[in-house]
């Protein structure tokens, strides 16, 4: 992203959209992952997984793919930021201290959000178990999905405010998860969390 004012107002006016789930969203996950792993592969320690609401069947989403990448640490995998430029990503220092944030294409039309996260941090271990419990458990996901649609409605061109009202029930539920991803790791021996 430039660091121009106009750049960063575009991203904040970008318009919240909620659609109901759509098949294709896997298929879209799957085809930018195949370039993304062509593009960063050396840096890649812990898979390229589709993360994010479109990654959980029947659950309403903005249309909009979240990918997250496991990387070794974040300092060694700064020349990521220049080897995904061709491929559209728009790097944004958000978070800065547990990632690297990109968008695709552009702040204001966004068809794709890329975290690169280290391999077996805590935000990387949120991430797959609050994807995995909401896969798991339709009532998380029928509460989560009527939050997400009130807040939509309630700011359509807010997107910190759409953000910053979800994140009570995304703590709550985060919580749920890694106790949950944790039973349910000592059980079968690993996490089922390729994807």
């Amino acid at each position: 992203m430039s660091d121009s004012h106009s750049s960063e107002s575009d991203e904040v006016n970008a318009p919240v959209h909620i659609e109901p789930y759509d098949a294709a969203w896997p298929e879209r996950f799957a085809t930018e992952a195949s370039v993304i792993g062509q593009t960063i592969g050396p840096w890649i320690t812990g898979g390229i997984h589709h993360v994010g609401s479109t990654a959980v069947p029947g659950l309403a989403a903005k249309p909009v793919i979240d990918i997250m990448v496991g990387v070794a640490d974040l300092g060694s995998s700064r020349p990521c930021i220049e080897l995904l430029k061709p491929l559209d990503y728009c790097y944004w220092p958000y978070l800065a201290e547990v990632m690297h944030w990109f968008c695709k294409p552009r702040p204001s039309h966004r068809t794709h959000h890329l975290h690169l996260v280290p391999t077996g941090s805590p935000r990387y271990l949120n991430v797959l178990a609050f994807r995995d419990y909401l896969r798991a458990h339709p009532d998380a996901r029928a509460d989560y999905k009527a939050l997400k649609r009130e807040l939509a409605d309630r700011y359509p061109h807010d997107r910190e405010a759409y953000t910053k009202g979800k994140t009570d029930l995304i703590g709550k539920l985060t919580e749920a998860a890694r106790a949950w991803a944790t039973t349910r790791d000592m059980k079968s021996g690993k996490p089922d969390s390729t994807t």
